[in-house]
């Protein structure tokens, strides 16, 4: 009998494990990427028999599957997404695909900022409890790739709206939504409705039995969870105000309550993940390991010994009295808000890089209080110099990390912060996000 054949697109992490394991499952597959193949993965599909193509998506080779697995990366709008559509053909997501294979449960998270840093802190509170756990989605190994070679009880995932866009039988035991603030607008025909509907999907299929964490200081979440039932019980949290069950602020302390035995409370400054937005990925955090039944001590020394995440308001020298700050991650303005809040004043913004249709305007107030100069690290910086021309004294141009530090070393004096906070996509420069980070981090260490 010939094998049902799966067809991916885009041939990543995701892209990889979503082959390996639709071979481990007796499909017949092929791996497509319009763009160059990373040698790892060519000798990894090599060595499994599978067969490629890069530069290029023929098809005639595609639109002969059962199903398509499509990279988050690849829009819906693409090309070969639409003669896919055209014949009918189902696209899924990988997280999709991987969950049919395992009876694992999940704890999923998404939102617009924080996904990273509170995918990892949960995790890192599951496995001090001794729960067999792994972290998979948008970070670290592929969720499909450890359900071919792993057995964990639980996977913690960091879910993008894109993942989002291509589930539809998947079910998260637990959710969790941080927030929805304008990002990849481009992908939503620029309607932020669009976006929030997207972001929403990360509770379809929930039933009673399971949960729903979200922020009731976040507009948007709140604006449609007003147009929708839910089925899951939810757990607000919020600094603003007391909640009946879910996590609260109060004199700096956090308190989490959901109907437990006992309640759950923490000082802020025992944290060790500090600043505003780091209060709420606490919270989230903490909902979670109180519904998993993690033990108060555990939970307080978890959220007391965490390190910070590479990439995301990460510390990397202070060099003649002045702090440099990696927080390349931050690819959207909502991220640089969040950043520049949790810094002092005296700051050399170095930010730029592909501009995703940003709004600059909420950042206004916090870089006419904050920031010195401003250092753009990009092709085009245009809309930097339009945004904040008449905010700051100084608005420089840079093509390289190096570059970039350069001059921000020679306009911070002592007692100030030079931050890496981007608000952009790094593809102009950058191989990603991460490579842009490794290379300011480099540029500090030779000052």
């Amino acid at each position: 009998m010939e094998k049902s054949r799966i067809v991916i697109l885009g041939a990543g992490e995701s892209g990889y494990g979503a082959a390996m394991l639709a071979q481990k499952q007796g499909f017949e597959v092929f791996v497509s990427d319009s763009g160059r193949i990373a040698d790892t993965y060519k000798e990894k599909l090599n060595a499994l028999a599978i067969p490629f193509e890069e530069g290029q998506h023929t098809n005639e080779l595609i639109t002969n599957a059962i199903e398509v697995i499509k990279s988050p990366g690849i829009p819906n709008k693409a090309p070969i997404v639409a003669a896919i559509k055209q014949a009918n053909i189902p696209v899924i997501s990988e997280i999709e695909f991987a969950k049919r294979y395992t009876k694992a449960r999940t704890i999923c998270i998404t939102g617009s900022n924080g996904k990273t840093t509170t995918s990892t802190l949960i995790y890192h509170l599951l496995k001090k409890a001794g729960i067999n756990a792994s972290l998979a989605g948008n970070i670290g190994k592929s969720f499909a790739a450890q359900v071919a070679e792993d057995q964990f009880d639980w996977y913690v995932l960091e879910i993008s709206s894109f993942m989002l866009d291509n589930m539809y039988e998947f079910k998260a035991d637990i959710a969790v939504l941080l927030n929805i603030t304008p990002d990849h607008l481009d992908r939503y025909d620029y309607k932020m409705a669009n976006y929030a509907a997207s972001k929403m999907r990360i509770t379809q299929n929930q039933t009673d039995a399971d949960y729903f964490v979200y922020c009731a200081d976040d507009t948007e979440t709140m604006k449609i969870l007003q147009t929708m039932k839910l089925q899951a019980r939810q757990f607000p949290f919020s600094i603003l105000h007391h909640v009946e069950q879910g996590a609260w602020l109060e004199d700096d302390l956090i308190h989490i309550n959901i109907n437990s035995k006992e309640q759950f409370s923490m000082s802020i400054a025992a944290l060790a993940l500090q600043g505003k937005h780091n209060i709420y990925n606490s919270m989230a955090s903490g909902i979670v390991a109180k519904v998993l039944d993690i033990r108060n001590a555990t939970i307080r020394e978890g959220m007391g010994d965490i390190k910070n995440i590479e990439h995301r308001l990460e510390f990397v020298a202070k060099i003649s009295g002045v702090t440099y700050i990696n927080d390349s991650k931050a690819t959207n303005v909502n991220s640089t808000w969040y950043a520049l809040e949790s810094v002092s004043s005296g700051v050399v913004l170095i930010m730029g890089g592909v501009d995703k249709g940003n709004d600059y305007e909420m950042l206004k107030d916090l870089v006419k209080s904050k920031v010195k100069a401003i250092v753009c690290l990009g092709k085009n910086n245009k809309r930097i110099h339009e945004a904040f021309e008449d905010d700051v004294e100084m608005i420089v141009n840079t093509f390289s990390a190096e570059e970039a530090v350069q001059v921000a070393y020679h306009l911070a004096k002592k007692g100030d912060t030079v931050l890496l906070s981007p608000a952009c996509a790094s593809f102009d420069l950058f191989t990603s996000y991460e490579d842009r980070g490794i290379q300011f981090k480099k540029a500090v260490k030779e000052l």
